[in-house]
């Protein structure tokens, strides 16, 4: 709504409006929608939906509320020819930042940004092509034997470094449940990896899934609690 607009900084909106940031505008815009006609009743149960910016708005149902992303739903199910709209509270913003600068600042992943920078992949994981990446906390990287990562990390062993770092990423932004409903991807690295649900958790071969769908404006991150090594050709 116009007093939703209204919540943002002074000086937002005409910012957004001028030619020089149109695709910034654009990738708040496409935020806001979601293909297909999506009923108020539909969205029970839901607790995601991919945006035509490519990004998936988080909804919740909280105490009779719906929120989508950090905005109250506050009238729902007005009917247009073409879909329906729902209105919301506050403007719901996507993430500028790609997987890298996502991952620095979640402050857990340093171990990972060092082998990425070191196997020359920070600008692949930097690129607009949507990619998903299974990434293994500092913990996990933690779990290997410490002479390991220092032998990767060096110039000589770069190739294997840059195998194993690819064995995480898999091509397009693939989010937990069609993961888990795909129950096996094809990584950038050339092998396959088995997505399943077992104990009560969702694992990536060996590796727990500690948390999903982070979302960067060019992929999504899937935090894992091991590093998941490929098989041996």
């Amino acid at each position: 709504s116009d007093e939703a607009f209204a919540k943002l900084p002074h000086g937002t909106v005409e910012t957004l409006l001028k030619p020089e940031n149109k695709h910034k505008l654009d990738a708040i815009s496409t935020y806001h929608v979601v293909p297909g006609k999506v009923m108020a009743k539909d969205v029970l149960g839901v607790k995601g939906a991919k945006s035509l910016n490519g990004q998936r708005i988080d909804v919740k149902v909280d105490g009779g509320k719906v929120m989508v992303d950090g905005a109250q739903v506050v009238t729902t199910d007005i009917a247009c020819t073409n879909g329906v709209i729902h209105v919301i509270d506050s403007v719901i913003l996507p993430s500028e930042d790609k997987i890298p600068a996502v991952a620095t600042k979640a402050g857990k992943f340093n171990t990972l940004l060092a082998a990425a920078k070191a196997a020359g992949l920070v600008d692949a994981l930097s690129g607009d092509k949507p990619l998903t990446v299974f990434a293994p906390t500092d913990e996990a990287f933690g779990k290997l034997p410490k002479d390991t990562i220092d032998s990767l990390l060096k110039p000589e062993n770069k190739d294997k470094l840059k195998a194993i770092l690819l064995y995480h990423v898999v091509d397009g932004r693939v989010y937990s449940e069609d993961a888990v409903a795909a129950k096996a991807a094809t990584t950038l690295q050339g092998s396959k990896v088995e997505i399943s649900v077992k104990d009560g958790g969702a694992y990536v071969n060996s590796a727990k899934i500690l948390g999903t769908d982070v979302d960067a404006s060019n992929g999504v991150i899937h935090i894992i609690d091991s590093v998941i090594l490929p098989p041996a050709k």
